[in-house]
């Protein structure tokens, strides 16, 4: 007689459902989280929330704030209190001493903006997070001059509504209506652009000191070393040098130009918005080749 065999294991039915059939034992999940698109207004929240985060920001605009605010009013005191006639001055241009030491700030910020993320290493965190490394560099480009130029356009304002103050009665020239448009918006943009200048400036060197140290040397180095060109070979060179150097051109904004010559009337703002032009395009094509 043969020995009875055991029944052949049947394979388990296969109770896992298809996705989107919730209820089942081992059903596809679904996030209840929607799955959205980023766009570049995703980074540019991300990069105003840590830009008005860090303490860095807080201590340059504030340093900004007081020395804009503070020298510019001090000046005005003084002019306003001094026995020297004021009759023939523009009451705006009081406010290109405060402005030039604060720009020092804003170039400081916008280096720091950018570099100061390498430094940390946060920058594989925020590359992580927004792949895009274009968005990235744009949406902080475009985060810090709307701050900087907001920030610099009320201070300036505010000096200049007190200046004029200051110095009603005293045979003070009365600004024109382009009088103040380019000693407010024209120089808040030109500050503006020269800090996102630094910002790209800080992406391509990737090291806060260094960049810093190069921007304040741009600002001032042209300046400097003109004063000291006494040759008469070198008269030329000493005169651009003058002509094109950044207090000049800032200077332009309160209708007084250190030369003579050289650039005049929004010529400064085409020249600063060119060269942040072109810097930042280098830092675009930097960042897409480079390892973060």
């Amino acid at each position: 007689m043969s020995t009875p065999q055991p029944p052949m294991p049947q394979a388990a039915p296969d109770r896992r459902a298809a996705p989107g059939q919730p209820g089942q034992p081992y059903g596809g999940y679904t996030s209840p989280i929607p799955v959205v698109r980023t766009h570049l207004l995703h980074a540019v929240a991300s990069e105003w929330t840590k830009i008005r985060s860090v303490r860095s920001t807080m201590w340059t605009l504030g340093v900004f704030v007081v020395l804009v605010i503070g020298i510019g009013l001090l000046t005005g005191a003084v002019v306003s209190g001094s026995s020297v006639s004021a009759e023939g001055t523009n009451p705006l241009e009081l406010g290109f001493f405060g402005l030039l030491l604060g720009s020092m700030c804003v170039i400081t910020l916008g280096v720091l903006t950018t570099a100061s993320e390498y430094g940390t290493g946060m920058i594989r965190t925020t590359m992580t997070a927004c792949p895009s490394r274009g968005r990235v560099l744009a949406a902080k480009g475009l985060v810090f001059f709307l701050l900087s130029f907001v920030v610099t356009l009320v201070c300036a304002t505010l000096v200049a509504v007190v200046h004029v103050a200051l110095l009603e009665g005293s045979g003070a020239v009365h600004p024109t209506g382009q009088d103040w448009f380019k000693a407010t918006v024209g120089v808040s943009l030109y500050v503006a652009l020269l800090g996102l200048l630094s910002l790209a400036v800080g992406s391509i060197l990737r090291h806060s000191a260094g960049a810093i140290t190069l921007m304040i040397g741009a600002v001032l180095a042209p300046l400097v070393i003109a004063l000291f060109m006494f040759s008469e070979s070198l008269q030329d060179v000493q005169e651009a040098l003058f002509e094109y150097s950044i207090p000049n051109q800032l200077s332009i904004f309160y209708a007084n130009s250190l030369t003579e010559s050289g650039p005049s009337g929004w010529d400064p703002l085409w020249i600063v918005a060119g060269v942040t032009a072109v810097v930042f395009g280098g830092a675009f094509a930097l960042l897409e080749k480079r390892d973060v």
